[in-house]
């Protein structure tokens, strides 16, 4: 009746223990030495367990690591590459507002001896003139 009192804690019916017998329980008395070695296994594959987790989660953060350095470096080199362009820009400009009076100057220039010439060219000279050169020119 030791089996009894041993395996009670195995689900079973009444019915179905009043059937079994101690010898048909003897494997687990050898069951036992294996989970008592079992347990040590477990131990190792829970230690095991807990390095692969710990070892994922340090990749992890490592990816995530890498992720922000490459997020910054593609930041700097965008500010970079604005900041160059702003340069650049202004290059431009200021180049460009040295040669808008000169520009003009020739231009004012050019107009004059365009109006002298045609003042010639009519043979006419005074207000009629100018007025005639004046709608010449425009329309050019």
């Amino acid at each position: 009746m030791t089996h009894v009192k041993q395996f009670q804690r195995i689900p079973m019916s009444k019915s179905m223990r009043g059937l079994c017998k101690e010898e048909d329980y003897a494997f687990l008395g050898v069951s036992e030495k294996t989970t008592r070695e079992t347990a040590e296994g477990a131990g190792a594959l829970e230690d095991d367990w807990i390095d692969r987790k710990e070892e994922r989660v340090r990749r992890r953060l490592d990816r995530e690591q890498q992720e922000r350095e490459r997020l910054q470096e593609i930041e700097e080199r965008k500010k970079e590459r604005e900041q160059q362009w702003r340069t650049h820009v202004a290059e431009l400009t200021s180049s460009q507002e040295k040669t808008l009076p000169d520009r003009l100057a020739r231009l004012r220039r050019f107009r004059e001896f365009q109006r002298k010439l045609l003042v010639e060219e009519s043979g006419m000279e005074g207000g009629a003139a100018d007025h005639t050169v004046n709608q010449l020119l425009t329309r050019m």
